[in-house]
């Protein structure tokens, strides 16, 4: 909104009951324009005094500054993003064409729950492999225990109870070395192998439960074990939300810092804590990065969503703060306040600004303990200001 449209707002809200304070300077010897006083405040500032007389004081609130104790909060803003450390890439250790995809983005997830299956003659060659050292091993361990009891019998020499029992144990490091090989490719259970049907294609099971966020392959694509990323899956009730915290603000912000954050596209407040901050600055924007750890209740915090972060960083003792009706504006968007020159009279006081909370704000510069202002009750003073010019 420009200053003229500004101006015909206040105009409006106050005409009222600034006609009624006029109606009362003009009868009664009224609020009118003195001479500046430049010793008590800068020519700039008191280049327009008003008068208010007695009987109108009653309808204007004097403040008297005082030094109090504000929270400080750092309001920052930021992006969602997933938690890395419930955050996994899905991928395949086997090769060979996708032949079916049982997933999709958005859908969820339980550990060990198949997402795809690969066409892998390898997979097929190691299938093959388990199942004759399975056989292998049981035919070696029936005969090595009919040899013990034989031997026991004395029907059979040693050397032959020693014979059974190499080949015992041979048959058995081949069997695990064929099971190891089934379970780099993602097989968990190879016994089910034995009772299943024969095929050619092996699961790529997912190995986090969460929700599917991404997809990187398509039905038919060859897939490299070890190297193609299928699927990203993520725990999406708990996030991150990373910020950029100015290098002015540093020493106020510290792990474990609790943190609302708000967004434009709900109403309600996520709640979270500070989980981590960087150990350098960013050298292009002189901020340093912070991450916040926050549940995500209904997952309604998307990724990349934008996102503003209140941190509660401690308290600023001995601030000076006015309610937000003693602040007003001029024409150029300098904020300033009536103070008081004496006892019932005012000028604008130009005031620098911190930060805003629960319907007061800080005044950094521009005012000190004991000054006097004019809390409800200035913009009148204002549009009479605004009258006479």
């Amino acid at each position: 909104m420009n200053f003229r449209a500004d101006r015909c707002r206040r105009l409006a809200l106050c005409a009222g009951a600034s006609a009624i304070m006029l109606m009362s300077a003009g009868c009664g010897g009224s609020a009118s324009k003195a001479p500046a006083d430049s010793s008590s405040a800068r020519p700039s500032d008191n280049a327009e005094l008003f008068t208010i007389p007695p009987e109108q004081m009653a309808h204007v609130q004097v403040l008297t500054v005082a030094p109090a104790t504000l929270p400080r909060t750092l309001r920052l803003t930021g992006a969602v993003a997933y938690n890395l450390f419930r955050t996994t890439p899905a991928i395949t250790q086997v090769s060979g064409p996708i032949s079916r995809i049982v997933v999709v983005p958005g859908q969820r997830v339980k550990k060990g729950e198949p997402m795809l299956y690969v066409a892998s003659p390898d997979y097929s060659q190691l299938r093959t492999n388990y199942l004759k050292a399975v056989s292998a091993y049981a035919l070696a361990k029936k005969s090595a225990d009919r040899a013990r009891d034989l031997f026991e019998h004395k029907a059979i020499a040693e050397q032959n109870l020693e014979q059974a029992k190499s080949a015992e144990v041979q048959a058995s490091g081949d069997l695990a070395s064929a099971e190891a090989a089934l379970r780099v490719m993602g097989i968990t259970d190879p016994d089910t192998l034995v009772q299943g049907p024969a095929s050619f294609e092996v699961p790529l099971k997912a190995p986090i439960g969460g929700e599917v966020v991404e997809q990187d392959v398509s039905p038919g694509q060859l897939i490299q074990p070890g190297v193609t990323q299928c699927f990203v899956i993520s725990d999406t009730g708990n996030v991150w939300v990373l910020v950029n915290v100015p290098q002015k603000d540093l020493p106020y912000v510290q792990v474990g810092d609790t943190v609302a954050i708000q967004t434009d596209t709900y109403p309600e407040v996520f709640h979270g804590r500070i989980a981590y901050v960087a150990a350098s600055l960013d050298p292009n924007t002189r901020t340093l990065s912070a991450r916040i750890e926050t549940n995500n209740p209904g997952e309604k915090l998307k990724k990349d969503m934008y996102v503003v972060a209140t941190v509660n960083a401690g308290a600023i003792p001995n601030a000076i703060a006015l309610p937000d009706a003693a602040v007003l504006r001029d024409s150029e968007n300098q904020p300033f306040v009536y103070a008081a020159v004496s006892s019932n009279q005012f000028g604008r006081r130009s005031v620098t600004l911190g930060e805003s909370l629960n319907g007061k704000t800080q005044i950094t510069s521009g005012l000190k303990a004991g000054d006097q202002v004019i809390g409800n009750g200035s913009l009148f003073l204002q549009f009479a200001n605004e009258l006479q010019r």
